[in-house]
């Protein structure tokens, strides 16, 4: 995915925009743990548009305050990693020194610049709005993101200059089982991946500040082909520069997005954070296969109490991914390592498993003789038939009376049944509701 980086003077308008545009995506997955909103980066669909959404702190002088010069240099690093630039600016204040030096260094940048006037609430906004094409740009968009006048006609401008949408079934055909290494900096990403081929073919530094792209590199194993992606990305300094670190969720958001199946990192000797659970909640919504490696583990007290609470904790962090198995290692010892192959690939045999709409359906049918659908405003939910439509991951669509009224808990209820009964326990399984046609109710 293409990466879209917001910059601009402090206080523009910025979050407030970044906000309205990651809103028409986590409106879709707000009950998702694990993927919050305040986030410096995130996925993002418009229109038939995915991209990555990067916010970024103020860009100012770097004398203006304790964190100016961090927070300039890591603006720096975002304009960097993006694929296309959107400066906002600020209508009320007018053209700022900061904002020519700031557009002075996106015309050296050779990429898409969309210049946005923000806080264009009335006529007089819109005068000082005009006045912005005193920076010497083509095109000005005013707009509102507190009330979102004039972004629509912004992103359409945008997604014209943005890859077409990437879908999964132009690639089924693919023989090769695409395996993504994700995780924080630092975790022993390139060293797992190392590792696994058995030899150093992924440089292993703790340099911070190192920005390195995604290595892709194929392997054989058990008799398949494999594709590891290692997402190192840009490793963190201290706690000042926690913009760094977002820049190398980016990075593991598009291993995700090009995967089959996920391996995320987690370092036992910090435990699980919350960055850890935004990754993992990014591949939740995905629908990827995902194998949660605890590295490290090694280091671990070996206390028989201790080792069971940890790994319960982990399981309990990460319940939104019930299906993903949770293997301890220890990548530089290469302790354990030897199952990762074998549970990547039984992940990967179950997320692109096919099943018959008549052992759909008998399934289906014993589901319900065995639990009764609940009754919704004094109806009965009726479900007719189910078929299987896509793999990667198993989706089933259920035709049934009232779609629209099923209980999250009884949707997660068949999903479980399904995913027993076809022996799917460890890939994500989707479940659509759709309403039966009158005419097969007519014919019915």
């Amino acid at each position: 995915m293409a990466v879209v980086a917001i910059v601009g003077r402090p206080n523009v308008g910025k979050s407030t925009l970044f906000n309205r545009l990651c809103r028409k995506r986590h409106a879709l997955v707000d009950d998702h743990p694990g993927v919050t909103r305040d986030r410096l980066s995130a996925p993002v669909e418009y229109g038939d548009r995915r991209f990555i959404l990067m916010d970024t702190g103020g860009f100012t002088d770097p004398e203006a305050g304790a964190f100016a010069e961090q927070t300039r240099r890591q603006v720096l690093l975002a304009l960097e990693e993006a694929d296309v630039i959107l400066f906002v600016a600020d209508a009320r204040t007018g053209v700022h020194p900061d904002d020519r030096e700031l557009v002075a260094l996106l015309r050296k940048s050779q990429k898409p610049v969309f210049y946005a006037v923000n806080k264009v609430d009335g006529r007089e906004q819109e005068v000082h709005a005009a006045e912005f094409y005193a920076l010497g740009v083509e095109r000005i968009y005013p707009i509102s993101a507190a009330h979102g006048l004039g972004v629509h006609e912004l992103m359409e401008a945008v997604t014209e200059v943005l890859p077409a949408r990437w879908t999964d079934d132009a690639e089924d055909a693919d023989p090769e089982i695409r395996v993504a290494v994700v995780g924080r900096p630092n975790t022993g990403k390139s060293t797992l991946v190392n590792a696994l081929l058995g030899e150093e073919r992924v440089i292993v530094s703790a340099e911070p500040g190192t920005t390195r792209d995604a290595v892709d590199t194929p392997v054989e194993a058990l008799g398949r082909k494999f594709l590891l992606i290692d997402t190192a990305g840009i490793r963190r300094k201290g706690r000042t520069r926690q913009k760094l670190e977002k820049l190398s969720v980016v990075k593991a958001l598009e291993g995700i997005d090009r995967s089959h199946v996920v391996i995320l990192l987690v370092d036992a000797l910090e435990g699980v954070t919350d960055q850890d659970l935004h990754v993992g909640g990014y591949v939740q919504e995905r629908g990827r296969g995902c194998l949660i490696a605890v590295n490290k583990w090694d280091g671990v007290p070996k206390d028989p109490k201790f080792l069971r609470r940890f790994l319960e904790e982990v399981r309990d962090r990460f319940r939104f991914l019930p299906y993903a198995p949770i293997l301890t290692m220890s990548a530089l010892h290469k302790k354990r390592i030897s199952r990762v192959f074998p549970l990547v690939l039984e992940i990967f045999d179950q997320f692109n498993k096919r099943v018959t709409t008549g052992m759909v359906n008998r399934v289906l049918s014993s589901v319900i003789a065995k639990h009764e659908p609940p009754l919704v405003s004094g109806r009965r939910l009726k479900f007719y038939y189910a078929t299987q439509a896509s793999t990667r991951p198993p989706t089933f669509v259920v035709f049934c009376n009232e779609p629209e009224k099923i209980h999250f808990s009884y949707e997660r209820f068949l999903t479980n049944q399904f995913r027993e009964a076809f022996a799917m326990e460890k890939t994500p399984v989707r479940l659509v509701f759709r309403e039966r046609s009158r005419r097969s109710d007519e014919n019915g």
